[in-house]
């Protein structure tokens, strides 16, 4: 018979997965190993650059760690929340940690356009189209995000910097109100949390919300 999974620190639990963002490393999980002692945690790898792809990859991954073992506490950051939210694994996670998700990605997606100057018939007549910050814009990307928007039911707990330059405060307002998920603000944040203040507040963060 299949065991329910614990969700706090103060039970056991076998599973912490997490999801890295653009340029990370699934070797990142080891931060939060020490915020979850006697726990299995697990940073999931991923080469796909598409929600498609990248979705396909993690919900393998996903079933094939958790499987057998009832649900797990995942920690998503950036687009990794994003590409989770495109990996039907609900059924596989209890609670989820969202750092700096990407909420919004049609918008995204029309901001990079307006940068590079780029107008929705030129991109869809072209298919692709490279850009100057390392970013190609692509009509296919656009279409599957434009048909599939984002569906996650998986209680969650979302911080976000007030700095945040990826992602705006509005969306991701909008985002946890739909979803019924806890917002927590660092005004000094900014969408990588990598200083040691950061750091310490997104360890604060998870702490305290695991205890509640």
């Amino acid at each position: 018979m299949r065991r329910e999974w614990c969700i706090t620190v103060k039970q056991k639990a076998d599973k912490i997965l997490y999801i890295h963002g653009a340029g990370g490393s699934a070797a990142e999980a080891e931060h939060f190993r020490p915020l979850f002692p006697g726990h299995d945690v697990a940073g999931l790898a991923y080469s796909g650059s598409t929600p498609w792809e990248a979705g396909q990859q993690l919900h393998e991954a996903v079933t094939k760690l958790v499987a057998g073992c009832g649900r797990a506490i995942l920690i998503a950051n950036s687009i990794g929340a994003f590409f989770a939210m495109h990996a039907e694994i609900e059924a596989y996670v209890a609670r989820a940690f969202f750092i700096s998700p990407v909420v919004d990605m049609e918008k995204l997606i029309a901001d990079r356009m307006g940068r590079a100057g780029i107008t929705e018939p030129e991109l869809r007549k072209r298919g692709v189209i490279p850009t100057g910050f390392g970013e190609d814009l692509s009509w296919e990307y656009l279409c599957y995000v434009r048909a599939h928007p984002a569906r996650w039911s998986v209680p969650t707990e979302i911080l976000y910097g007030g700095a945040d330059a990826l992602t705006s405060r509005d969306a991701v307002t909008a985002f946890a109100g739909a979803h019924h998920a806890g917002l927590t603000i660092m005004e000094e944040g900014e969408h990588w949390f990598h200083t040691p203040e950061q750091m310490r507040f997104l360890d604060r963060w998870i702490t305290d919300k695991l205890a509640q």
